[in-house]
């Protein structure tokens, strides 16, 4: 008997890693101080920029978008993950492709806001006495807003080209999100076409900003190499230091993501894998611009020192 389109009827229980059930007071308490550390982490990254006016500059308002998209793209996985691990909950039809269209947004919107931000050191060091006029503010907010209509649109045609398929009932999952590629293959109807787009846009979408980071980073390298004196050469060079760390961190984890699910086709290594770029980057971006940056670390030291300063009112002697 052919499968019917019974979407309507839908669930789907997301296994994730209900393979270690003895473990998951462990993991819960884990995964929970991980997603506080990346909330709290990334809202005092954009409260330092924000309250220091010597921050409202480019790179840090860049900074600043890519703080906020790491907390939308964090939230979109960790509450319904941390939920799973106490009730083994299983997610609506609506609630899936909900979740999945937010993922490939804010994950779009990484890829884009890493390489606009890569642009940016370009302009800065290879051109500085025309950066500002170059780096205006018009500039900069359409470069934003071309982040966010090219991941709405992306993010639309995989969701609409999701919604044609037909699923079965009591569908599972082997992770913990609705993952594209998983979703897709849940289903019960050919999933051909859905396979071609994720292919096409995947090489133009990830290739593209990745050819475009490289191609900065040559003309960067080539423009300190020209400096004369070590001291300009490690001022040129550390204001990069913090963008390819993060560069690095995000499209390692993701190759690895891929690599793991294609070479061992093993689900639960490519949900652990994913874990990197969806949980562990977003953790990690605030410690590494805040670590290696002079003025986010001393930004953040006056915003928490005026926060410690209006604390709470003393109590009558």
């Amino acid at each position: 008997m052919e499968p019917g389109n019974v979407t309507q009827l839908s669930e789907f229980l997301l296994l994730g890693f209900s393979e270690q059930q003895d473990l998951e007071p462990l993991m819960f308490g884990l995964f929970l101080s991980m997603y506080l550390t990346t909330v709290l982490g990334n809202l005092f990254i954009i409260l330092a920029i924000i309250s220091h006016s010597h921050l409202h500059t480019p790179m840090y308002f860049f900074l600043s978008n890519l703080s906020f998209v790491d907390i939308c793209f964090t939230s979109t996985t960790m509450p319904k993950m941390l939920v799973n691990i106490q009730t083994q909950s299983k997610i609506s039809y609506a609630g899936c492709i909900t979740q999945m269209y937010f993922l490939l947004l804010f994950s779009g919107l990484d890829i884009f806001l890493l390489t606009v931000m890569a642009y940016d050191r370009y302009v800065a060091i290879c051109y500085p006495l025309h950066y500002m006029v170059i780096m205006n503010y018009w500039l900069c907010g359409l470069l934003v807003l071309s982040c966010w209509i090219v991941g709405v649109l992306n993010s639309l045609l995989h969701t609409f080209m999701a919604l044609r398929l037909s699923f079965c009932t009591n569908l599972e999952i082997p992770h913990f999100f609705c993952e594209l590629d998983q979703v897709v293959h849940c289903a019960c109807s050919d999933t051909f076409l859905n396979d071609m787009v994720i292919y096409i846009t995947a090489m133009l979408l990830a290739i593209g900003p990745f050819t475009a980071i490289l191609y900065s980073y040559s003309k960067i390298v080539s423009s300190i190499r020209a400096i004369t004196s070590a001291q300009g050469k490690y001022k040129a060079f550390s204001t990069c230091v913090s963008h390819l760390s993060v560069v690095s961190l995000f499209y390692c984890t993701l190759l690895g993501v891929y690599l793991s699910s294609a070479v061992t086709q093993n689900s639960h290594s490519t949900a652990i894998a994913s874990l990197m770029y969806t949980v562990v980057t977003p953790m990690l971006n605030p410690f590494i611009y805040s670590l290696r940056n002079r003025d986010i670390k001393s930004a953040l030291k006056r915003l928490l020192g005026r926060a410690i300063k209006r604390g709470p009112i003393n109590s009558p002697q």
